[in-house]
Formats: C-alpha cells, structure tokens, sequence
C-alpha cells in the first residue's frame, strides 16, 4: 500500500481531535517525500481549539514557549507574529530560529507565537457559501470570509488562550496584512502592547486612490475567484517577488497549505477584504487602527523592503507620519517578501535588544564627539562676511557657462532672492529638496538658498546612474525636486517624489509637460532685493543635507549632516589648509565648490563632466585657475590621472597659470606615488596632499607628497594616507582569522602594525545614515572612551610614527590559510610596474582558504601582456609580478579596464573582478565585468 500523500497527511491533521493546548505537540506534515519542511521544525507546530465569536475553532501555531521550557531557558518577552496573505507562518521560520539561536547563548530569550490564521496555513478551513465579494456596509454584499474584525478577534482569541505572561514585554510583528491586524491588535491593546514592529504593510487606503496595480486585477468580480482559488496564480504572483526567486522546496513549502482550490478560499477571502472603497465592509475596522496608530507613543520599528509592487513608498510614508518616532531600516534590494530576501531576524533581535535590554545589560552610555578643529560658524555666516567686507571680489566662477563669475554681494544677493522666492512658493524648515542641478553658479545659489531656510539638500549625483539615482531619491522622499531639464525629464518619467521646481524659466506648454509649479529664474527675478528676515535660521542641530555616497560597494547611502557637523568640516578645512579670506581654489571635485561660500574662499567650477571626472584635462584646470585666480587645486585621482595625461596640449601661459598653484589635494582614493610625481611635475610650486576621507566624513587624515614618498620605502603593506588632522581620533577593530573586525576596539599605540578595520570619532562626522536604522547602528554600535565612532568599512594598518595606510575594504580582505590579507599589500607594489595602469588583487575560493589572484589593467598602449587569446597573463610577466609582492600569488589575469564606480572612476569594484576571476580558472568564458 503506498504512502499517504501530503492532502491526505493534512486532511488527517485537520480532522484530528484537538488536544489540550499543553499538551504534546502535533507534527506539522512535511512535504510529499517525508522531509521536514526546509527551515522549520515540527517541534514548533501546535493545534489549538480556541472559543471565537462563531463557536470553536481549530487554529495551527508555532509557538517556540514549549521549545525553551524544554530546553531549561528563560523567556525575556513575548514575541507575536502575524502572516499575511498568501503566505503562512511558514514565513517567519527565520525569525524563530534566530530567536532559539540567542536564547541559547544569552540563557533566555523571546517566545515566538506564530499562528496561521482561520481558513489560511494549516488552520481550520471555513465554509464558503458564496464566491469571494467585498461586502458593503449597506448589506448589498454578505461577506463570504473573515472581515477585519473578526480576524482581530481571532486573534486576540488565540493568544488568551495561549496564556502570554503580560508581565514581560509583548512585542507585535507582522507582515502584509498580517501587519494591519497585528497593528491593529496593538492599537486595541496600548495598554499590554510594549512595541510594534513590521514589514511591508499598510494601514490606510485613501478611497480617491486607485488601488496597487498588482491588487487590482485581482479584486475584478470573476477574476478574483480564478486567480485565487480556482487556480493558485495569485499565490504564485506573490511567490515569485523575492530577488532571484525562491529555493523549489520552499516555494514548495509555502505552497503545501494550497494544493487544492477547497484549501485556498482564504487567498480570495483575505483580497476581498481588502478596504479600497467607503462602504467596505471593513473599512470602519481600518480606520480605526489607523487613527489609533496615530496616537502610538510607545517603540516602533518599519522594517522595509523598497522594490515591492503592493506596498508603496507612499503606504511607507504614511506609516512614518502617523508613528514620527518609529525607526525604519530599508533594505534596499529587497521587496514584499523581503522576509526571504533580507536579515529581517538580525535587524529584529538587535532593535528589541537595545529597547528591551536583558536585565544584566547595562544602559548605553551617552556618546559624544571630540571638540571641532575650530570656530564653527553658520553655514552663512562666512558668506555675509565677506559680502559686507569684499562685495566686489569674485566668489564663484562656472566654467561650464563661459566663465559666468557673480560677487559675493551679487552671490548673496541671489541667494536671498531665492529664499524668499521658494519660502512663499512653500519650501519650509525641514523639507528635504532634491537638487538635480549639474554644479556650478545656479546649485550654489540653489544650495545656500535651502541652508538658509532650513530645508535639507538631497545630493544625489548622475554619477550613481539613473537606477541608482531612482534608488537614492525615492529613499530619501523628497518633497520637492529642482532641476534642469535632464533631470526634471528622468524625474517625471520615473514619477520620482517631490514637487517640481525649473532652474529655468519654461513657457506653459514645457512646464506642463514637466510638471514643473515655478522656475527658479522667475523665483529670483521677483524676489530681487528681497531678504528672507522673516524667516527664523536653522539650528545647529537641524538637519542641512543628505549626501549619498558612491555606491561602489552596495546601493548608495544616504548620509545626513547637521548645520553643526558641517560647520564643523568647513572650520576643519580651513584649518588644516591655510584657506583665508579672498582664498581661491578650483574645485573638480564637486563637495568642494559646494563649500567654497561657507569657507570664504572664491570657487572656480572647472569645465568637464560631473559625471566622468576624467574628462577634466590639463587646459580646463588651466583656464580655471586663470579665470579665477586660483591658488588651490582639489580633484579626484581619475581627473589628476587625466590632467597630468593631457599636459602636453598646454600652451605657454597656460603653464604659468599652473605653476601659480600653491596647493593641490586629491580627494576620493588613495593615490600612487608615480601619479604624485607627474601631478608634482605639472604644478611644481604647490604641496600635493591626498587627504583620506570618505561621504561620511569629508577629512580625516592628511599627507603631503614628499612623506608619501618617505613613507613608501619603509616598505609597508598598502598607501599611506597620513595621520590624523586637527579633532579626528582614530581606533581600530582588529581582524580575526576570517577576515571579520573584533566588536572591541583598541587604540592604535596598542595595536601598531595589526590589520584591522579604521574608526574614527570627530565632530565633523555624520549625523547618521538616512532611514537606515541597522546600518547606523552597525557603523556606530561602539563606545569605545565615551566617544561616538563610525566604523569606515576600510581596513589598513597604523605604524610606529601614527601613520595610517589603508589596504581596501572590509568586503575585499583575502582570507588565505596564512591568515587575512588587505588588498592593497599585493596592488601597491604590482602598480608600480611599468607596464601596469592599475591592478586588483582579489580571493578566490573557500573563506579561510583562498587563493590570492592579481587582475592587471595594462598601461596605456601596453600590449602583449596576454598568453594567447585567453586572459591568463603572459608567464614571463606573470612572474615579474609575483616577484614584486610579498605573499603568494595564484594567478595573473589581464583585463583592459578594470571595472569602477561611475562617480570617481577610481574605486575598482573587486567583488565583481573575484566572480570574474573565479569564472575564468573554472575554465569558463565569463563576460567582461
């Protein structure tokens, strides 16, 4: 006789008398072979009989109190997990096993109750008299499936019977529109609820909106009865939005409780109910959680995932105005299962650690910043100075526009103008302004313009690309958006958020087409003369900008200054480079130019692409520096690379202009000695200093030329970038065998020569990560002295003289049987060949064990580097390169150009190389990367 079949397995289930809810557990059916379900343990599987509004019912729960009991640990709080549809408890298997997983470490930990709700999972399937309707309050419709309120019911139903200890903390999560009733279930029980959290959900639906794109098929009469019950497309739909798709045997797992149309009524019930109209039958239960939501005072965590069809950024929005104080983290690529995408468990446990602390935890100390490098001014401050003082002298120069150079009273002026402009237009304190403005006069006005009226700057340059640009600006949700024609055009193509604002003036026919409500030229032509006394001056603690960063090492972040943390870089910077008054630099670098007003000195916007730094030649800076009388100098490495490329094509004049320079800084990476030689060679009067630094803290070391190259015959692993400057401490988190930086910090006298990861602790740093709760966290978790630290994600070492060098990053450290390596011990010295353009040392294979592997870009018209066709490395080159480094090198690959981020054409995106690389000694023909 064969085996019984999974429907027949869970028939018997179903129809089995239910036992005492203390007693021995039922075994929750594994999958047609026999196997456990993937993830889930049968030990967590319960059925419990519950008396509800309709007589008894049967639901199935995971529930993880047996499972601590009997294992002899501890329950620190309650933790209660809602489903939504189509999906079923199934779905917060992670969650369950993370919470075991600390329990045992830590002795105790959080009871996890996880019920499948009525005619969904493997509860008790209800009778359906009818196809699925939305009912309608005026009895037009009889629900055919449990409403809102019952399902609210139901639960609060289940977990009395279930005998959850209210003395400890009771914490609600959920998902979909598991998280309306677990919200709702919070709401209704303020008073035992300590703490909500949540996915992807939402709580209202404006009757005037239309419904998501992706509901809205479904709820069509006929339609919905097919594609949820007749057939299992919906559940399939739903399935299907993970990021490159479920495992088979979990998909399979989700699956199981829906085999047959007679088990998947629930998926039509639960889309019938969706409230989308007045008269809904549920739509007075909706209501009511979202307006008791919005007196919710106590913790609150959105967890979410971004690229989710159902749930939008608009339902995100309206979560974060009803509960202001609630803590989001995003996960970027994740979407409406981010349950399966994303480490939800982690983000959950480490948020409920730090609002429900173990009782042998000690409270977090307050953190503090050390004390600026100096006087810390308002970000407008240093700008009517000098237009009082030098109204006259130049303050900024675009050469983008045929050198268009405005005073700093002409400058000032503007500015004023267009504050007013855009305060009547309804720009307030704390709006966030997205400014898709290429840099040069008009983002500058346009910039000071917002800092003067409170409003926050949201930076997010082309150079991230339009996928990334669309990721950065719809995390940031700005309200309004100004720009040139470009952006306006991308931004309403791709319905990006925020109200629309023209740099320039546009006839009505344009401006409709745009969606544009005003143009900043008009704004400043009627407004001329005008000062925005009015308007109250930003504190010293509100937020002035979100700058996000390259994203050359995941999705670009958004990182927010403060008016206080900015002046503090401009106090730095004037500091540490001597600028004063009447000073003037060019700027191709564009933070640079964005600060010059804040400074005092005069900014020179060099003629070139933002978003290709190595178009900036030789004869631009040239012309810069004649145009605006510069004296100083700041790039990034790809444009000095060019610029000391295209040396040639300067005429004379244009040479003296150079040799005029009296420093120049290169920002963004480290840089090559060999590079610095040539770059000495174009501006021989100037100190050449590459300062260290990153989005998240503009300056944090400095060196000049002449001690890099001091430095680098000590023969150190990695580039020296100097040592910290005025306000800046460093400390360093040291690596474990596999890579991993040690929670516990040293200071660097302490650890001289030690691989480990940089942090740094200054008041110039970050205010924190924009909607990013957990990662904020993670790069600040540390109060190592007391002191606020941000952990760098960069690794190197410090030397015997205080000397940082920087070797890559966290992610690209190669974990070899000897022991961890940072990439720049095998890139430096390979650079320095002559037929190397640059170089990437990557790890192929197992953590622990890998192989150190070099991909070589070859120097400009360098040939021949090659072994035939393939892209092994010629053996007599091979060998020359494994003869200029110090640890064991597996393979020499050649590659024409080394794949970079788009912003500073400079940082080699090494994850792709080791895939890349992999793919090419498994003997496969990979694509470029």
């Amino acid at each position: 006789m064969s085996a019984p079949s999974f429907a027949q397995r869970a028939q018997a289930l179903l129809r089995r008398p239910q036992r005492p809810i203390d007693a021995e557990p039922p075994r929750l059916p594994s999958d047609d072979s026999g196997d456990p379900l993937p993830g889930l343990n049968p030990q967590w599987s319960r059925l419990v009989t519950v008396e509800v509004a309709d007589g008894p019912r049967g639901f199935h729960v995971l529930d993880t109190g047996p499972a601590l009991a009997a294992r002899g640990l501890g329950v620190r709080g309650t933790l209660i997990a809602v489903h939504g549809n189509p999906t079923w408890s199934y779905l917060w298997r992670h969650v369950i096993s993370a919470t075991l997983e600390q329990a045992e470490r830590a002795g105790a930990g959080w009871r996890v109750i996880a019920p499948d709700q009525l005619d969904m999972g493997f509860s008790e399937r209800l009778a359906h008299s009818a196809p699925p309707r939305p009912g309608r309050t005026d009895g037009s419709t009889e629900a055919s499936y449990r409403t809102l309120d019952q399902r609210l019911d139901d639960l609060d139903a289940v977990i009395s019977a279930l005998d959850v200890d209210q003395t400890r903390p009771l914490i609600t999560l959920g998902h979909d529109w598991g998280g309306v009733i677990s919200l709702g279930w919070a709401v209704r029980h303020a008073d035992i609820v300590d703490a909500v959290t949540t996915l992807n959900t939402a709580v209202d639906h404006p009757t005037d909106e239309p419904v998501p794109a992706a509901l809205r098929a479904a709820l069509i009469p006929g339609v919905l009865e097919t594609s949820t019950i007749e057939t299992p497309s919906f559940l399939d739909v739903t399935l299907s939005l993970t990021d490159g798709g479920l495992p088979a045997e979990v998909r399979e797992a989700y699956r199981l409780p829906y085999r047959t149309r007679s088990r998947r009524g629930g998926i039509g019930g639960f889309v019938a109910d969706i409230p989308a109209t007045a008269d809904h039958l549920s739509r007075a239960a909706l209501e009511e959680i979202s307006s008791g939501l919005s007196r919710w005072q106590d913790p609150a965590l959105i967890i979410w995932g971004p690229r989710d069809p159902v749930f939008q950024e608009r339902h995100l929005e309206d979560l974060q105005q009803r509960i202001p104080a609630a803590d989001l983290h995003r996960f970027e690529g994740a979407g409406h299962m981010l349950a399966e995408d994303s480490e939800v468990s982690s983000v959950l446990l480490t948020w409920l650690d730090d609002r429900f602390p173990a009782e042998h935890t000690s409270p977090a100390a307050p953190r503090r910043s050390p004390a600026p490098a100096g006087e810390v001014l308002g970000m407008h401050e240093q700008l009517q100075r000098m237009s009082a003082e030098h109204p006259d002298a130049p303050a900024v120069v675009d050469m983008t526009s045929e050198g268009t150079a405005l005073s700093w009273a002409e400058l000032a002026t503007e500015i004023d103008a267009v504050a007013c402009g855009l305060f009547e237009l309804g720009v307030c304190s704390g709006d966030r302004v997205s400014l898709l403005v290429q840099p040069g006069n008009d983002l500058t006005v346009i910039l000071y313009a917002c800092l003067r009226l409170g409003a926050v700057g949201v930076v997010a340059d082309a150079g991230l690309g339009l996928k990334g640009m669309t990721r950065a600006v719809r995390s940031a949700r700005p309200d309004w958006v100004i720009g040139e024609k470009p952006g306006l055009g991308v931004a309403r193509s791709l319905r990006w958020p925020g109200q629309r604002i023209s740099v320039d003036r546009m006839d009505g026919a344009a401006a409709a087409l745009f969606g544009t409500v005003a143009s900043i030229e008009a704004l400043r032509a009627s407004h001329r003369g005008r000062r925005p006394d009015e308007v109250p001056a930003p504190g010293p603690d509100d937020e002035a900008a979100v700058l996000f960063t390259s994203g050359s090492t995941g999705p670009a972040k958004g990182v927010v200054y403060t008016h206080a943390r900015l002046g503090a870089l401009v106090a730095l910077l004037r500091r540490q480079f001597a600028v004063e008054a009447g000073s003037s630099l060019i700027a191709g670098f564009a933070p640079f130019a964005l600060l010059g007003p804040a400074i005092g000195a005069t900014s020179v916007t060099p003629d070139m692409s933002v978003t290709k730094p190595a178009t900036l030649t030789a004869a631009a800076v040239a012309e810069a520096a004649q145009a605006g009388q510069a004296t100083m100098f700041f790039g990034s490495p790809a444009a000095l690379r060019n610029v000391a490329a295209t040396a040639d094509e300067l005429s004379a004049a244009q040479r003296r202009s150079l040799e005029a320079l009296t420093l120049v800084l290169s920002a963004g990476a480290p840089v090559h000695p060999d590079l610095l030689e040539s770059v000495h060679r174009l501006f021989p009067s100037a100190e050449i200093h590459t300062p260290y630094g990153m989005t998240e803290g503009l300056l944090q070391a400095d060196i000049e030329r002449r001690e890099i190259l001091d430095a680098m015959t000590s023969g150190q692993p990695g580039v020296c970038v100097g040592r910290p400057v005025a306000g800046v401490r460093f400390a360093l988190a040291p690596l474990d065998a596999q890579g991993a930086p040690a929670d516990q910090l040293v200071d660097p006298a302490d650890a001289t020569g030690v691989l480990a990861e940089i942090v740094v602790s200054a008041a110039h740093l970050k205010a924190g990560y924009d909607r990013l709760w957990a990662t904020e966290r993670a790069s600040s978790r540390d109060t190592h002295d007391g002191l606020l630290w941000h952990r760098t994600n960069d690794v190197g070492h410090i030397d015997g003289s205080g000397r940082l060098w920087i070797q890559g990053r966290v992610q690209h450290v190669i974990t070899t049987a000897a022991g961890p390596i940072g990439p720049g011990t095998v890139e430096t010295p390979v650079d320095g060949l002559a037929e190397v353009g640059r170089s990437a040392a990557v790890g192929v294979g197992p953590a622990g064990a890998q192989a150190v592997v070099v991909v070589v870009e070859p120097d400009e018209g360098v040939g021949g580097l090659q072994a035939g066709r393939t892209p092994m490395a010629d053996p007599e080159f091979a060998a020359r390169v494994r003869g200029a480094v110090s640890v064991p090198v597996a393979a020499v690959l050649i590659l024409e150009q080394l794949p970079t981020d788009i912003r500073h054409n400079s940082k080699i995106d090494r994850s792709r190389l080791a895939q890349w690389s992999e793919s090419v000694l498994a003997g496969r023909r990979p694509r470029t990367p």
